[in-house]
């Protein structure tokens, strides 16, 4: 397919998720299976087109003073592939795959509008109603952070240590131009590219299927790193998801002691057991059951609580859902984070800790929520996760945001990695 083609394929699928309201992977799925004929290359180019759009939909919007499908594909040539009207016209001329003509309003718009004359939340391409929870979050570079939420992720992977090292995993990874990661300890990265590029399927690779690495984000796998599970500890994922956490943990304690996994969606869990036989992983018993956790009553040394949220830290990676956030999704997320602080509380031992993580960036979820639960639980107390930072780290390692010396916020304009929040609690000996 020429470019034309891709374009109005972009078109078509923005198009598809205005009017169904779905999210983006499934009616690019739909795409791909109504036309066979695209290949690999095409797909993936589609699909650059539709992300790059949705992550700056208010600025492409306001810019070419039209919200439509068209309209927001053309600006994602003009704004992030490097064309301007004139090239665009010229490598679309013959094509009759090729979508309409950009109209000529919003050509005219597009070469007279200055986006600093913008509301700053259009600047910033978030939600208007979240701005104010931004603001208190960033202060006065919040408009600095919601732009670096808008741009395109890397590929993060990190290394199995139980299997390989992290200069065995790069070297393997090398053709894919994986690189060692700024600041994970055995993260490993491979550039975001421009364009209608396309990252590289790294689970073919046969070091995958050996277990030599996992898919996981950086500020995932510092967030692990931050737990500082050690050898023969009782340590329990309260929330594990598809267990990314759980295997980075569980690799950290070299296969001693025992990690838990326990998720109350079987769904998300499910997956996990893959994941450990070819990561190689000994020390994790997977629970499905709530009733099965009843013997860890009080006797774990570290509780992570990985909460439900609302993927704010994630707009990158999914920026459909800024679009589908809703001030009552957000209350909905904070309340299932206090029950599920109170429930995992009572499996930490005395003099043991409870982590509080999310992988969002707004202060309800954050900040807030920790204040809160140790308000209600005098028996926990915040201990500052700074020293385990920079002895992990380093002290010339991009350092993360903290809005009280205590609690850490990742960020992609911080620490380049997706939002993720860190708290660690303490329970009274």
């Amino acid at each position: 397919m020429r470019l034309g083609g891709r374009l109005e394929g972009a078109i078509s699928v923005l198009a598809d998720i205005e009017q169904r309201k779905r999210p983006v992977a499934d009616a690019l799925k739909d795409w791909g299976l109504a036309h066979r004929f695209a290949g690999s290359g095409d797909r993936a180019a589609i699909g650059n087109i539709v992300y790059d759009a949705l992550r700056m939909r208010l600025s492409h919007a306001f810019l070419m003073d039209d919200d439509s499908p068209l309209a927001l594909a053309y600006a994602v040539m003009l704004r992030q592939w490097g064309f301007t009207l004139e090239s665009l016209a010229a490598e679309l001329s013959g094509d009759k795959f090729a979508p309409p003509e950009l109209p000529a309003n919003a050509a005219a718009a597009f070469a007279e509008r200055d986006l600093a004359d913008a509301l700053p939340y259009i600047q910033g391409d978030i939600p208007e109603w979240v701005q104010p929870s931004f603001e208190i979050a960033f202060g006065g570079s919040w408009l600095a952070e919601a732009q670096a939420l808008a741009t395109r992720p890397t590929l993060d992977l990190r290394a199995n240590i139980l299997k390989a090292s992290r200069e065995k995993a790069v070297k393997a990874l090398e053709r894919s131009g994986a690189h060692e990661a700024k600041i994970a300890r055995y993260g490993m990265r491979i550039p975001a590219g421009e364009g209608a590029s396309r990252l590289p399927n790294v689970t073919a690779e046969l070091s995958f299927q050996k277990g030599w690495f996992e898919v996981q984000d950086e500020g995932s796998q510092i967030v692990a790193d931050l737990v500082l599970p050690k050898d023969g500890e009782q340590v329990l994922d309260y929330c594990a998801g598809g267990g990314g956490k759980t295997l980075a943990m569980a690799a950290a304690m070299h296969n001693k002691g025992q990690v838990h996994a326990y998720d109350a969606d079987r769904k998300r869990l499910a997956p996990i057991i893959e994941r450990l036989k070819r990561a190689g992983t000994r020390n994790v018993q997977v629970h499905d059951d709530a009733k099965a956790l009843a013997a860890l009553t009080d006797r774990c040394d570290k509780v992570l609580v990985d909460a439900p949220c609302t993927g704010t830290g994630t707009w990158r990676r999914r920026p459909d859902t800024k679009w589908r956030l809703t001030a009552k999704n957000l209350d909905e997320r904070t309340s299932q984070q206090q029950d599920a602080l109170t429930q995992a509380s009572a499996f930490v031992r005395p003099g043991g800790e409870l982590i509080y993580v999310t992988c969002s960036v707004l202060p309800q979820e954050n900040e807030e929520q920790v204040r809160k639960f140790t308000a209600d639980h005098p028996e926990f107390a915040i201990v500052s996760a700074l020293p385990a930072w920079n002895s992990l780290f380093g002290a010339g390692a991009p350092q993360p945001r903290s809005s009280d010396q205590a609690t850490i916020t990742l960020t992609p304009a911080s620490t380049d990695t997706d939002g993720f929040f860190f708290c660690r609690m303490q329970r009274k000996a």
